[in-house]
């Protein structure tokens, strides 16, 4: 794809975000919140479920939702070859976890163009860090802020977007991809559906950060072998989030 052979990848940050409902059930969300969440659930429903049955979809909307993890890899030159370091930000305190990945992505990107990159990053990832930010009250990076300008302007890469060719019907997963690619993905033993489960009814968030990372490393071969270069071995990735 001449989009990327075009591009430096040691200029790109992969990132993948985690995200659950503002709540562990309907009845714990804030009161204020409430009314419009009943008129979103009866927007989306398909068929008679109340908004509380439908509150465990509540995640992947930003206004309803709140990142958990985002976890974010550089590529770096090892040897001949490429390595990629990855590190995760994690918590319960969102508002923290969105101020230092912030950091990370000014200090990464001051001094050059950078880009962001993400599978379905323009439909959620992007658009969902944005958001929440501004909800804690927090500036948007540069690179994430996009009112007004031109497409050439934006810096923001999206591997599903690259995928579909100008196809708009229809979202192919990332696991899905690699498998069609013959990329190897790491073994995990969860998938996005159970995440909500495991941060409120487990604790267990750092199994969430480590699962974020997993997909940061898919998400880089995908865009290694979308370039036409060779994959990032396993022995070449480290993480420096200390899980």
């Amino acid at each position: 794809m001449k989009i990327l052979r075009d591009t430096d990848p040691f200029r790109v940050l992969f990132i993948d975000v985690e995200t659950v409902p503002v709540a562990p059930v309907y009845d714990d969300m804030p009161a204020e919140l409430k009314p419009f969440w009943d008129r979103k659930a009866g927007q989306i429903s398909r068929d008679e479920s109340t908004p509380g049955e439908m509150f465990e979809r509540a995640g992947i909307y930003s206004e309803f939702g709140k990142i958990i993890t985002i976890s974010a890899g550089v590529l770096t030159r090892a040897g001949e070859g490429r390595g990629l370091r990855i590190k995760s930000f994690y918590g319960d305190n969102e508002k923290l976890l969105l101020e230092e990945f912030a950091g990370m992505v000014n200090s990464f990107s001051k001094g050059k163009e950078a880009l962001l990159c993400a599978h379905n990053g323009k439909e959620f990832d992007f658009p969902f860090i944005a958001r929440r930010m501004l909800i804690n009250g927090l500036p948007v990076p540069a690179i994430l802020d996009n009112a007004g300008k031109k497409p050439w302007e934006i810096n923001l890469l999206d591997t599903m977007e690259l995928w579909k060719f100008g196809d708009y019907k229809h979202y192919t997963s990332l696991a899905l991809i690699c498998t069609l690619l013959g990329i190897p993905t790491p073994k995990d033993d969860i998938d996005g559906s159970q995440v909500a489960g495991i941060y409120y009814n487990e604790g267990d968030i750092k199994r969430i950060a480590l699962y974020c990372e997993k997909d940061v490393i898919a998400l880089t071969r995908l865009f290694l072998r979308l370039r036409g270069d060779d994959i990032v071995d396993d022995s070449a990735i480290e993480s420096v989030t200390g899980l």
